[in-house]
C-alpha cells in the first residue's frame, strides 16, 4: 500500500486536530466537518480496508470506537446520536485507501429523515476553532 494523507498523519508527518491517540489507533478532527465533531479513526499500520485487517488488530481498532464515541457524547450533551461509517473500496466511495471509520455526532437539527445528510461545514471553522473542538474532546477521551 502506497502511502496516504492517513498514513502521514499516523506517523506524524502531517499535523492535524487530534482528540485520542494510543500505540493501536489515531482519532482525528475531519476537515469536512459534516457535523460538529466529526471525527475519524484510523489505524496506525497502514491497513488499506476492512479486507485487510485479521481479526486479532480488527478486534485492537474496533474496540477504541466505543472510547471515542462516549467521548463524543460527554463533550456535546445536545447530541442525540451518531453515524459510524466505513467506506471499503472505491465502489463504496472509500476515497482514501487507508481504512477509516467516522464518528459523526447527530443532532436533532441535523435530521433530514434519513439520518445520512453529509453536507460539509469546512468553511465554518477557522485553524483555531479545529483547535479548541479537538481540545474540548480530547479532555473527555481521558476520562472514559
Amino acid at each position: 500500500m502506497s502511502e496516504t494523507i492517513f498514513y502521514k498523519i499516523a506517523k506524524g508527518e502531517i499535523p492535524t486536530n487530534v482528540v485520542y491517540e494510543d500505540d493501536v489507533v489515531m482519532a482525528f478532527l475531519d476537515t469536512s466537518q459534516v457535523t460538529k465533531g466529526h471525527t475519524l479513526l484510523i489505524p496506525k499500520e497502514p491497513i488499506k480496508d476492512i479486507f485487510d485487517y485479521d481479526a486479532e488488530y480488527a478486534g485492537q481498532v474496533l474496540s477504541r470506537l466505543p472510547k471515542v464515541a462516549n467521548a463524543l457524547k460527554q463533550a456535546f450533551p445536545d447530541m442525540t446520536g451518531l453515524n459510524i461509517l466505513n467506506n471499503n473500496g472505491e465502489s463504496a466511495y472509500q476515497s482514501v485507501f487507508h481504512s477509516h471509520f467516522h464518528l459523526i455526532p447527530r443532532y436533532d437539527k441535523d435530521n433530514d429523515g434519513f439520518g445520512l445528510k453529509w453536507e460539509t461545514h469546512e468553511d465554518d471553522y477557522s485553524d483555531n476553532d479545529m483547535q479548541e473542538l479537538a481540545d474540548h474532546i480530547r479532555q473527555y477521551t481521558k476520562e472514559v
